[in-house]
């Protein structure tokens, strides 16, 4: 059967705008291109309070996207918790993440999931409904590897490692480092830019740490700096556009990244197609699928201290960085739409 007709699913929760977001977006406009017609379809997501997950999962299988306007809709693609509870006949998941304060967040301090009786009950339910979901599909994939690992220990479900090209993946370019360090991605706490922020505090001389972004830790990581005694040398630019970002990419000594047990981390591969390195943390996921210490980037421990060795290591061996960045180029520049459609779509 050949297909032509795609709808690919989102969940998105209003006035936010992520790598999910991103996500999906990019690959309904690379369907395009490719000559499908792709049409992206999308239902607001509330996670709290957390009786409020079942209700969206619910909306979600109600749906029935076997056609529309009377003509047949080939396949839909799933992308997060809770598209996937969709119903089509040729269902394909390409799992960004599932709820992920009910999996490996839980019993973090990044989960709001407590040991009572209605958070272990909700819990085994969603983690049974997932996986009666995602077995429904015709294809299951993951946009990480880190991802798959933990479809197959929460649901004893395989799924194909699928890595998306980040959205500037055809825009980034690379100039000379200037005197900074980057730090990109929404303020929230599983991100840990805290701990760029403490690292910095350790970094002699003038080195400057910018910050783009948004989310709702802004205001406490602003203090932060000042009470750390770096507010004169942490820059919080807020979103940015698209030329500005390519342009403090292609600008920055190297790029920190060490959020706490990422998916994936859209950011890792945009630096490497700066040239950059990636200066990441030992607990961060998806970003260690691609920084190799001391061959892509650095690796160190979710430790201020750890972390301003790091930077410091980059900023005083100007030919180490550059050398990170471009074997960091050469892994990245692999992924690529063409071979992620060609994939996607395979009977």
């Amino acid at each position: 059967m050949s297909v032509r007709r795609i709808v690919v699913c989102e969940a998105q929760v209003p006035f936010v705008e992520g790598g999910a977001e991103y996500h999906v977006r990019e690959l309904v406009r690379r369907l395009h291109l490719g000559g499908y017609d792709a049409e992206l379809v999308s239902l607001p997501f509330k996670w709290y309070p957390k009786r409020e997950l079942l209700t969206h999962a619910a909306a979600w299988r109600l749906i029935d996207l076997s056609e529309s306007n009377g003509q047949p809709i080939d396949v839909v693609i799933a992308s997060k918790f809770p598209t996937y509870f969709v119903r089509h006949p040729r269902k394909i998941a390409w799992l960004v993440h599932q709820f992920r304060a009910a999996y490996e967040l839980c019993g973090t301090p990044y989960s709001d999931f407590d040991h009572t009786d209605e958070d272990v009950g909700l819990r085994e339910r969603l983690l049974t409904l997932d996986r009666e979901m995602l077995m429904e599909s015709r294809h299951r994939f993951a946009i990480a590897k880190n991802v798959a690992d933990r479809l197959r220990t929460f649901n004893g479900l395989e799924a194909d490692t699928l890595y998306p090209p980040p959205p500037l993946a055809d825009r980034l370019e690379t100039a000379p480092a200037q005197n900074y360090v980057l730090s990109v991605g929404r303020l929230e706490t599983v991100k840990r830019v805290d701990l760029l922020i403490r690292a910095m505090a350790s970094v002699h001389g003038s080195l400057r740490l910018i910050v783009v972004g948004d989310g709702t830790q802004r205001e406490n990581l602003e203090r932060l700096a000042e009470t750390a005694g770096v507010g004169d040398r942490v820059c919080f630019v807020g979103r940015v556009d698209v030329d500005d970002l390519v342009r403090l990419y292609a600008e920055a000594l190297a790029i920190v990244f060490a959020p706490y047990d990422e998916d994936y981390g859209y950011v890792t591969l945009e630096a490497f197609l700066s040239h950059k390195p990636v200066i990441t943390a030992t607990d961060s996921g998806g970003p260690r699928e691609f920084v190799d210490d001391g061959v892509t980037g650095l690796v160190c421990h979710p430790e201020p201290e750890s972390l301003a060795d790091a930077i410091e290591r980059v900023a005083n061996d100007r030919v180490l960085a550059t050398a990170l960045g471009d074997a960091g180029y050469e892994r990245a520049r692999l992924v690529t739409w063409e071979g992620v459609i060609e994939r996607l779509l395979a009977e």
